[in-house]
């Protein structure tokens, strides 16, 4: 079904081992694999990454093309694309949780990286017709069976000119500042390339590469995406301008929190949107963790200001995926692609630790100390896994199936466990309060609130 999806293979195909053979190579090369011809473990494994909904089909004869012309001069049959050099676009809606001032300025700062290297003006039309019109759907949204989103997985697709539509994932998690979640503004980009009539690149770091990529620190378009719209358009008349990944970030970043202050001025901020982490201490102090900052809840309802991570956390990375304090040691656990753990405010010898020496996945979507098992608990997707915290090892017969939790939905992002021994879990603005002993969802809501003591 993959390799039918994206091009690799059509259905008037007898599949046999040749043409699957030479799809996989096809699939390997433009994926960056190790070329070895047979869907292996690797190349299945890459292909369960979040990606584009756009085929693969034409890319690397593209490609090739494109590379052919830097050393023979030669230009090739020109591809889709516009046949005018000022473009409008309109965004017809947006996530819920994500206001629409910061919304039109990831957009606006994706289009901008796009007309920094070529001769393309963009202007947003806000109401009217437009060039390329941006849109959230779920579902199928009648763009045929092989468009229709199914949750988390594909994040977009796009048309190439003159169709001019991008479409997003309205069940993804969005997110304007690199936090848990796929970055709204890295996906646009990468479309918005798409309706202007590049094709997918098999280049390392090439914001047109298939699979989503973070906004890192690394300058967001490499010389194939560069190449890429000059050949299709003019090049503009000055030196490109090419802004490095960590200035839009900290650019995104700083407008969500101003935007998000002068909107709502009585809540904090973490109550506007969506939190990275969120954990309980033995003094039933809430914490709740977002990008480099957060914030303590006391049991009376009392909300500090935002406090810094390294401030507290020496060495702490910003924008951890899971957090938990074990009563068990009376020690802080935090996790991104490896665990930190605190002793206080002092890293433990030996730490931080990969997560697969634990025995854990790369990527965690929450993790909190459950008293029933002794253990630390922690989700992703559609699995549970159990960390014995003396032994620093998976328990055995583990990971099992989430469904064990009956009732609670797929990435959740962090949990709380109350006094009365029933368990909150969080994900984007919704709860859920699991009762141990009745082995199941008793209720649910919104948080911010629902919840008098967030």
């Amino acid at each position: 079904d993959f390799l039918e999806k994206y091009g690799y293979l059509h259905h008037e195909h007898q599949i046999h081992n040749a043409v699957e053979v030479r799809s996989a190579v096809e699939y390997q090369w433009l994926s960056r694999l190790p070329i070895t011809g047979q869907l292996d473990s690797a190349t299945l494994r890459q292909m369960s990454e979040p990606r584009c909904g756009v085929s693969d089909e034409g890319s690397q004869q593209v490609w090739a093309q494109r590379v052919n012309v830097i050393f023979t001069g030669k230009r090739q049959l020109q591809h889709e694309k516009w046949y005018k050099r000022q473009l409008t676009y309109q965004i017809v809606n947006w996530p819920r949780h994500l206001s629409l001032g910061s919304v039109r300025l990831a957009v606006r700062t994706a289009f901008q990286l796009w007309s920094n290297v070529s001769d393309l003006v963009f202007r947003e039309a806000p109401k009217g017709p437009a060039d390329i019109r941006l849109a959230f759907y779920e579902g199928d949204h009648n763009d045929g069976a092989s468009n229709a989103f199914d949750g988390p997985g594909t994040l977009a697709h796009a048309f190439l000119p003159r169709r001019g539509e991008a479409h997003f994932d309205m069940a993804e998690r969005w997110t304007l500042n690199g936090h848990k979640g796929h970055n709204l503004f890295m996906v646009t980009a990468h479309e918005i390339g798409h309706t202007l009539g590049l094709e997918h690149s098999p280049v390392r770091h090439a914001l047109m590469s298939p699979y989503y990529r973070k906004l890192g620190r690394r300058l967001v378009l490499s010389w194939d995406d560069i190449l890429a719209v000059q050949q299709l358009y003019k090049p503009l008349g000055n030196r490109p301008v090419r802004l490095p990944g960590q200035v839009l970030h900290a650019a995104l970043q700083e407008w969500e929190f101003t935007e998000l202050q002068n909107q709502n001025p009585g809540l904090p901020l973490y109550c506007q949107g969506i939190f990275d982490a969120i954990t309980v201490d033995e003094k039933q102090t809430v914490l709740v963790f977002r990008g480099s900052r957060f914030w303590t809840v006391s049991p009376e309802g009392s909300v500090s200001d935002p406090l810094l991570l390294r401030q507290r956390w020496p060495g702490l990375p910003r924008a951890i995926e899971a957090a938990a304090f074990s009563p068990l040691d009376s020690k802080w656990y935090f996790f991104k692609k490896r665990m930190w753990r605190y002793t206080g405010t002092v890293l433990d010898p030996g730490f931080p630790m990969q997560n697969k020496v634990l025995g854990l996945p790369r990527r965690l979507d929450c993790a909190f100390y459950y008293t029933p098992l002794g253990h630390m608990v922690l989700f992703k997707g559609s699995r549970y896994f159990v960390l014995n915290l003396k032994t620093l090892r998976q328990e055995p017969y583990y990971p099992r199936r989430l469904t064990d939790w009956t009732g609670l939905p797929q990435g959740t992002n962090g949990a709380l466990t109350r006094p009365d021994g029933r368990l909150y879990l969080f994900k984007n603005q919704r709860f859920w309060r699991f009762d141990p002993v009745k082995v199941r969802v008793t209720r649910e809501g919104l948080w911010a609130k629902d919840l008098n003591w967030t």
